[in-house]
């Protein structure tokens, strides 16, 4: 093995997900579209938001994780801005001494992970890969969480 990263849809490719002509086809569309290779596969129906969240997270060599069946510890949530979760999709889930995992849609988005790191105050910042679907539960518990705690803190 060359030691190259895989690109997405070499991985799609490898695992029969989707052939070569849907590659190049949705390769083209890209061009001309600006998309996400994964959102034309998807909008195609080529391949499956789960395969596709697969194939993204051994692209990018991060782990997949499920917000949706998680349990989200809100003291690890609350240490970090409306902004960086509900605008950025920076979905703060795990804390240890040293490090803070979060859970993120795109991980090209520099600007965003500049944000994560600078409110990260020191701690190490672990990401992980998760579905726009689950991000979007995630961040209406997190909403229905602070409709419910802040008129408690401002008593």
């Amino acid at each position: 093995m060359s030691g190259r990263q895989k690109f997405t849809g070499e991985i799609l490719v490898e695992k029969r997900l989707i052939d070569r002509d849907q590659l190049a086809w949705a390769l083209g569309e890209q061009e001309v579209t600006r998309e996400f290779l994964g959102a034309i596969l998807l909008k195609r129906r080529w391949v499956r938001e789960r395969d596709l969240m697969q194939a993204l997270s051994e692209h990018f060599g991060m782990p997949l994780v499920d917000l949706k069946n998680r349990y989200i510890d809100w003291e690890v949530v609350k240490h970090f801005s409306p902004s960086l979760i509900r605008d950025h999709h920076y979905f703060p889930f795990e804390r240890d001494e040293r490090s803070v995992t979060m859970a993120v849609t795109n991980p090209l988005d520099a600007w965003s992970l500049k944000m994560a790191e600078e409110e990260a105050r020191g701690l190490v910042l672990k990401l992980a890969l998760t579905s726009p679907a689950d991000m979007e539960d995630a961040i209406q518990r997190y909403q229905f969480y602070i409709q419910k705690n802040v008129p408690k803190a401002l008593e």
